[in-house]
């Protein structure tokens, strides 16, 4: 299959009407009135982001899903979004359609469509990128920026899935209670639960906001330095799974342990500051959205992580790049 049969077959059924048909260079899209663009990026590297040769749908599903995160983190709504592949040697049609199916999963069920992208040859790893536009009430986007002594620290969802799943993933040796749990860590590791759900309740009630992706702790960080505050994590609140809290319990040096868990990353929960704690425990009761207050942000810079017997340290907070 070549290029534009590629495009033709597999892309353009994906395209929305801001897409033209994926037969122009650009899209056209006109923003609502009242309504700010978001617009984030991720990329993705066989190898780095995903283990080798898997080209097929759970990566692209996993490429829209940790897009999504991001605006969900930011209050927005889903548009569009374009999309950019370096496909390798072996990347057929086979792979092409399964590719394609991933990509039509994520839009049924998060509703928004193909806008655009390009597509090319690599001698190198697959490549995957999508740039997604979301919108949001004018002044209403959450930011980093915000926290002030006082709020509280709540995270959603639980930590630490994700890096299980990619244990099984990478076929390292993992302790597991059942078959249930395995298929669990590999669905959060696959397949990340954006939480748009919360998008209002962040709106009314977040003071910043970001989604876990390098590690809890890490992200923690990004709030802190870009809010200017200290932020404390409690960490003995950091809600786990039925599964991790078996396999940790099961652990010889639980500390160490949970340390991974905490600086894992790939978790794609929603890490958020607040001065309504109240409201959020509200409102996240009635939308079904699992919160859980895991510290306050406090004067200084940095974070501190402690239980209710110490003051944790950690070597590596969590993933970085370079």
């Amino acid at each position: 299959m070549g290029e534009f049969d590629f495009i033709a077959d597999c892309l353009a059924p994906l395209a929305g009407p801001q897409g033209l048909g994926l037969l122009d260079d650009a899209a056209l899209y006109t923003a609502a009135p009242g309504r700010d663009l978001v617009l984030t990026q991720d990329t993705m590297i066989e190898g780095v982001h995903f283990p080798k040769g898997h080209w097929g749908a759970d990566t692209a599903e996993k490429l829209l899903r940790v897009n999504l995160s991001d605006l969900a983190a930011k209050g927005a709504t889903p548009q569009g979004y374009l999309l950019s592949l370096s496909l390798p040697d072996g990347f057929d049609g086979k792979w092409g359609k399964g590719f394609a199916l991933g990509l039509k999963a994520m839009q049924d069920e998060f509703g928004f469509s193909l806008w655009g992208g390009d597509t090319t040859k690599t001698p190198g790893p697959l490549t995957v990128s999508a740039t997604l536009i979301g919108s949001v009430p004018s002044g209403k986007m959450v930011g980093r920026k915000g926290a002030s002594p006082g709020d509280a620290l709540f995270v959603t969802g639980t930590i630490g899935d994700a890096v299980l799943g990619l244990d099984i993933a990478l076929e390292r040796k993992i302790d597991a209670a059942s078959g249930e749990a395995i298929w669990h860590w590999e669905n959060a590791y696959y397949r990340p639960q954006p939480q748009l759900s919360a998008r209002r309740m962040l709106r009314d009630y977040a003071s910043a906001a970001l989604d876990i992706s390098d590690g809890l702790i890490s992200d923690a960080g990004h709030l802190s330095k870009a809010s200017g505050v200290g932020v404390t994590v409690n960490v003995d609140d950091v809600p786990l799974s039925t599964a991790t809290r078996l396999w940790l319990a099961a652990q010889k040096d639980r500390k160490a342990a949970l340390s991974r868990l905490l600086t894992g990353g790939d978790d794609y929960e929603i890490l958020f500051s607040t001065a309504y704690p109240q409201g959020v425990i509200a409102a996240a009761k009635t939308l079904g959205i699992e919160v859980t207050r895991i510290g306050e942000i406090t004067e200084g810079q940095g974070v501190t992580a402690r239980s209710r017997s110490d003051v944790w340290n950690f070597d590596r907070p969590g993933y970085r790049h370079f």
